[in-house]
């Protein structure tokens, strides 16, 4: 965009920075640029907004090294639109680019609204249903293309109940490869059956191959991982019905 925003642009986007650091349980810097001139507010349109932020923090335990995400053209409510609020008026496309450092990866982790979604995954084993519960969990990013998991879980079989604890090294699928599993150890416990191993990268090769997720009203995509020493950069794409009010539960 030019140095020199129109007057309106100007009015908007702080108005819109505004509202969203508020809703924000902390920020570092945001800055949104929304296309657009008087006559479009008026008309109900803007030809794209653009985000760019760092330290972001939702749920208080989730939080955003670095993102940037451009939309296209919107359509938009004319008089909200006025006020700084943006309210679509339809759904519109986006694309970001989300950095997370390891350290926001394990704080997220750690948090009681991912922990939530991970309560008593259940697995098929030869007809059985087998589930296991996580009770803690770490990523390492050591180096380009590798991320290392260690954990702690509750393994229910039948009416067994067991804990085990386990490393795991694993290569995020690319554009030319497919996700990789370069080892698995169990370093408490008893061990595990090759049975249960296979349904376990069963089960993971069914979560990765999720082909979008939901956020509220908005539907993403996840199109590229890629994992850099200590940080893990991920494109999206999403489909954006109404822009978030609040973060709930993400679900497929």
């Amino acid at each position: 965009m030019p140095n020199e925003h129109k007057f309106e642009e100007n009015l908007l986007s702080h108005e819109a920075e505004k509202r969203i650091s508020q809703k924000l349980d902390e920020v570092e810097q945001i800055e949104i640029d929304v296309d657009t001139d008087f006559l479009k507010i008026a008309q109900g349109q803007a030809d794209g907004v653009s985000v760019a932020g760092q330290g972001l923090v939702i749920q208080e335990d989730i939080r955003i090294q670095e993102i940037k995400l451009q939309t296209d053209a919107i359509a938009i409510n004319p008089l909200s639109a006025l006020f700084g609020q943006i309210k679509l008026d339809r759904a519109v496309n986006a694309i970001a680019q989300i950095i997370l450092t390891e350290a926001d990866i394990n704080r997220a982790l750690s948090s009681e609204f991912i922990r939530s979604l991970m309560q008593n995954l259940d697995l098929n084993v030869d007809g059985e249903i087998v589930s296991f519960e996580p009770e803690q969990i770490q990523v390492f990013l050591p180096e380009a293309g590798k991320m290392e998991f260690r954990g702690k879980l509750l393994l229910k079989e039948m009416e067994n109940t067991r804990p085990l604890a386990y490393t795991a090294i694993a290569h995020p699928r690319t554009h030319t490869q497919p996700a990789m599993l370069e080892s698995f150890n169990c370093t408490e416990g008893e061990g595990i059956s090759i049975e249960l191993i296979t349904a376990l990268m069963q089960k993971a090769k069914e979560l990765m191959n999720i082909p979008f997720f939901t956020w509220e009203e908005v539907i993403f995509s996840i199109k590229n991982l890629e994992v850099k020493t200590g940080n893990l950069i991920l494109m999206v794409e999403a489909e954006v019905k109404q822009i978030p009010s609040s973060a709930n539960a993400v679900s497929p």
